[in-house]
């Protein structure tokens, strides 16, 4: 275990999805490997991407992505604030992993109550970096975002209390990255540029060598040194905190798999519950609103949703409850996970409003069970006959009839309904992630399966992990980094 005291380290952003998150494990791993014991940290997220710690509390995915890169437990800590969005307009907010409310974002980002707020992830901040050595923090976002300077929590002010050394990410790939780059720094203060100590580009394409002069253009524009020139790739898979790639991903069903159709919902979250089924060589899976699509998968899974009622009735008005229907008639499979599952009963119920105007909604009916909205929010992992797994939800769905539950949980509780092999929901994310539950789930597809096997996950995840620290060394000065972290 390596000692000497490293000063945080903070990654920001001249823009959203410019691959913060992944830089940042990649440093969780870096640092682990050379004998350091580090930890990640996010003031504020906003994601519907959301995990259970072990003590039964809500963080951001990355967060928790990022924790296992650096091969610790996840950690409120780590996250201290995540706003989970519920309409355009407003969003759930988490604080120290348990919900306080929900507030509009003029209601959020006003002045009133932002120092309680900063009190807390400052604390959170203090409390993790007398655990670990180095705080590997994350920014939010863009830096330059001057309009809201006086309320930002997650950015170049977290970083000043911090006394992290940032630096800034600027992704080439989506164009501009000159005027991003010199614009983002130039829009700071002279207090806060004095903390940016290193730029890295990210998600280069072609010949790193013809850019060499674009390098000393931004130094010299910049007055700091460019860190690296860090290339796109398609071989490394991390778990990605946003869901945006999510449609663009094959629809065509594939012969000689099993074709999972993973149905597209407007306020979807925690869609990680299917990184595994999607790497797994006996299966192709797709990412769907279109009827037709769903009409040629062999299994259905409608999967978490912030905002239940509401999916339900968007898959109402176009269609799709009606070929998750027929598919289940055809003899398809159908797995309904934590809002999918509650889509999948005969009703869903609101009487207190908390997800909007509407106080009931008709299910699928595919399953015996009711479920009404309300109460306090469950946070838990749990372990099961399958494995592991965690969940995440408000709400109560009670059986019909006599239970016939999926899961029998370690303390003892029933989770889920089976009505059949073909037919089935619970409320556990990550059940997925177990390969027996998904040997079994696959089972009555026998005659399509190549002779093929199911893959160990967790070690093909620490592999990954190991693979991005190999990329990140081979392109970043990481003897430069060390070397402004180490300073008194």
């Amino acid at each position: 275990m390596n000692h000497k005291q490293l000063h945080p380290l903070m990654f920001v952003g001249t823009g959203s999805d410019v691959g913060k998150s992944v830089i940042a494990a990649g440093f969780c791993r870096i640092f682990l490997q050379d004998g350091y014991h580090p930890a990640p940290f996010k003031a504020q997220n906003m994601s519907l991407n959301s995990y259970a710690t072990p003590e039964g509390l809500e963080i951001g995915r990355a967060q928790a992505v990022q924790a296992e890169a650096a091969g610790i437990p996840c950690h409120t800590d780590m996250n201290p604030i995540l706003l989970k969005p519920q309409s355009d307009h407003t969003s759930q907010v988490v604080l120290n992993g348990k919900p306080v409310g929900n507030q509009s974002a003029g209601s959020y980002f006003r002045h009133e109550g932002r120092d309680e707020l900063r009190k807390e992830v400052h604390a959170a901040f203090d409390r993790l970096a007398s655990r670990y050595n180095p705080i590997v923090m994350e920014g939010a976002g863009s830096i330059s975002e001057i309009n809201l300077r006086n309320v930002d929590l997650v950015n170049m002010p977290m970083a000043m209390y911090a006394g992290a050394d940032v630096i800034l990410v600027a992704d080439i790939d989506r164009g501009g990255v000159f005027a991003a780059v010199y614009g983002s720094i130039m829009l700071l203060t002279e207090e806060e540029r004095r903390y940016v100590k290193g730029i890295i580009i990210n998600k280069f394409r072609g010949d790193i060598q013809l850019f060499k002069e674009g390098v000393k253009m931004i130094e010299d524009l910049c007055h700091v040194p460019v860190l690296g020139v860090v290339p796109y790739y398609t071989d490394i898979h991390i778990e990605e905190e946003d869901s945006v790639s999510l449609a663009t991903k094959s629809m065509e069903a594939q012969q000689g798999k099993v074709n999972v159709a993973v149905v597209l919902l407007r306020h979807m979250s925690n869609f990680t519950d299917f990184d595994v089924l999607e790497r797994d060589p006996r299966v192709h899976l797709y990412y769907t609103s279109n009827p037709a699509d769903i009409g040629e998968a062999d299994i259905v899974i409608l999967p978490g949703s912030k905002s239940t009622i509401d999916d339900l009735y968007h898959l109402r008005r176009h269609g799709v409850a009606e070929a998750v229907v027929k598919a289940r008639r055809r003899g398809a499979t159908v797995l309904g996970i934590c809002g999918g599952y509650q889509m999948m009963g005969r009703e869903v119920c609101d009487p207190q409003h908390l997800e909007g105007e509407v106080e009931r909604m008709p299910g699928l009916g595919l399953l015996p069970v009711t479920t009404v909205i309300g109460g306090d929010k469950t946070t838990r992992q749990v372990t099961c006959e399958y494995g592991q797994g965690y969940e995440i939800h408000q709400g109560t769905t009670t059986p019909l009839r006599q239970s016939a539950p999926l899961l029998h949980l370690s303390d003892g509780r029933e989770d889920g309904y089976r009505v059949d092999a073909h037919c089935m929901g619970t409320y556990v994310h990550g059940i997925l992630d177990n390969a027996p539950f998904i040997d079994e789930l696959l089972r009555p597809f026998g005659e399509k399966l190549q002779d093929t096997k199911a893959f160990d996950y967790q070690a093909y995840k620490e592999r990954q992990y190991d693979l991005l620290a190999e990329h990140i060394r081979q392109h970043v000065d990481i003897s430069a980094v060390y070397r402004m972290m180490c300073l008194i």
